[in-house]
Order: C-alpha cells, then structure tokens, then sequence
C-alpha cells in the first residue's frame, strides 16, 4: 500500500521532532566582551541617545542580547553537529530556502563593557509542515541561553522558516478571500503591553510614565529609556494630536484592508508619538501639521483599535 501525502509527511515531521531538545550550539563563546565601540554603533544604527548607554556606568542595550553572540562572516566553530543535520535533514526535502520569522528576548541581568559572553543552545522546537506565502516548510525554534562571566544573563528565542519555494509559474495565484470575511490581523499582546491593550478596550488611551524621572514614553517597554529605571504608572492620553509624518499605502494589496489608506505618525499632545491610521478624511488630503483627534474604531467582532480623525478645515 502506498503511503499517502499526509502520511508521508506525518512521518517525516516524526524525524524532525526526534531533534527536538538536542544541542545547536554548546559552550558558545562571543569573540569580543562586551564593548563600548560596539555599544556606540548599536546606538548610532537605532538612534537611541539614552544616557544609560555611555559614561563609566554604561550598560548596553538590552536588544543587543544577540549581537554578542553572532559569529560575523566566519561563523562559529561552536554549532552543533545535530543542528546541521537537521538543517540538512530538511534540505534534503527541498526546504533549501530560509527566512528569519520573528525572535523573542528575555533578559536577566544588564550587560557591561568587559563582561564575558557565553551561551548555549537547544533546539526546542520543530513544527508540523506549514504552507505560506513564500513556499511549504517547517519552523525551527532555537533557544539560547546567555551568560555573562558565567552568571545567566538572558535568554534569545529565533524563530526561522525552511522551505521548499512555491512554485508561482506551475498554477495560477489563488484569489484572496472575499473582503467581508477577511479579519485584521491580531495585535501581538504580551506581558508587556497588555496593559496598553486593556486600556484600548475600555476606550481609553494609556502613556507609560517613568516612576523616577517622569518620562512619558510609546510604545509601551519593560524600562525607561531615558533612566534605565523599571518603574512605572500610566497616564491618560487627551486625544488631541497633529500628523508629524504619514504614508500612503497602496501596495500590497491586503483582504482586510481597502486601499488607497492613509497611515500617519501622530504626535500626541502629551508629546509621545504612534502610528495609526487616519480617518475621517480623503487620503490625499492628509497634510504634515493636521490635527486629529482620537477615536476607536471596531473593525470586527473582538476587535478595536485606536485611530485619528482628521479634520480637512
């Protein structure tokens, strides 16, 4: 009896799970300390002037978690022989292709110029065969486990896809669902701006402020980022706010959306600033300066999202 598809690959996924919880890199060790030069680029990239990353006190980023522990263009000696089997296990299916999907960082203990990085690495997950956009393949979960002079420092959770590429010239594109049954995509909610989001279902705007130095921050992060501190409460936004920037978007096309749609960077009256879209008015007639007010807007069943009305007068 010839195995079907499915139990095909049934069976395959079987011999990608055996890797689960197998090493993917052991006894890692980053190829420079922790350093101020690397802190400046990091900085300088993202535009981030917080005093806490220079002076004799200076910490880096937490977001840098990773960069210390990247091989750069020679790689790393370090990664585990299970790890590239798998990765060849799956290329040997035709899932030659591979895109980084999203990561997730936890952190423990700041990092300092001179401190020591090491880490190690498991292979904790393989998922089921998924089809997307970009091809059929399956996701691969690492979690590495960083140190810092031998004290746990954070932890790295990178999520990649490998894949077979979809064939685009084989069979036409399938259509895209009917407009009235698609749904927006879900905001990601996690134990740092959950807060946020239950302040949206109440209709109600809600600004971080630092609890030492009253900074005002958007959107919503674990610290301050003018003094490091953890410490916070919330304020009520007025609703009040001008466009500082905004886009036009007509390309891609997406089901639940109808384009042309406007998407401004509004600058708050509290002075924080955030993305939404712009109501109210034409697309075209959005204009730097314009003042907006806010508002919620229900786009289904369960879901409801801050937006700005413009005013054209």
């Amino acid at each position: 009896m010839t195995a079907t598809a499915d139990e095909e690959a049934a069976r395959f996924h079987e011999l990608l799970k055996a890797f689960e919880g197998r090493p993917a890199a052991i006894a890692g060790r980053a190829k420079d300390p922790v350093n101020e030069p690397m802190i400046r680029h990091w900085c300088e990239a993202m535009g981030d002037t917080s005093p806490a990353y220079t002076g004799p006190d200076a910490i880096a980023p937490p977001t840098m978690l990773q960069a210390w522990t990247m091989g750069g263009l020679s790689g790393h000696s370090d990664r585990s022989c299970a790890y590239d089997q798998l990765l060849a296990l799956l290329d040997g299916a035709g899932c030659t292709s591979v895109v980084a999907t999203d990561c997730e960082q936890e952190y423990l203990r700041p990092l300092r110029p001179g401190d020591a990085v090491t880490f190690d690495a498991v292979i904790e997950s393989v998922s089921a065969r998924k089809t997307t956009k970009l091809g059929t393949g399956h996701f691969v979960t690492t979690r590495m486990d960083v140190r810092a002079n031998g004290e746990p420092a954070g932890t790295h959770r990178f999520r990649i896809l490998k894949y077979r590429p979809a064939d685009t010239t084989a069979q036409p594109a399938r259509p895209l669902p009917p407009k009235q049954a698609a749904r927006r995509p879900r905001p990601v909610i996690n134990r740092d701006n959950h807060g946020f989001w239950e302040g949206v279902r109440a209709h109600r705007l809600l600004i971080q402020r630092c609890s030492s130095c009253a900074t005002l921050r958007f959107p919503w992060l674990p610290g301050c980022n003018a003094c490091a501190s953890p410490e916070w409460d919330t304020v009520e936004a007025s609703g009040a706010g001008t466009v500082f920037s905004y886009v036009v978007m007509h390309h891609p096309p997406f089901p639940a959306f109808d384009p042309p749609y406007a998407v401004a960077l509004v600058e708050l009256a509290e002075g924080v600033r955030m993305i939404g879209n712009i109501t109210g008015v034409p697309y075209d007639k959005v204009r730097i300066g314009m003042p907006v007010r806010l508002e919620f807007l229900r786009v289904d069943e369960d879901l409801e999202l801050p937006v700005f009305r413009g005013s054209e007068g």
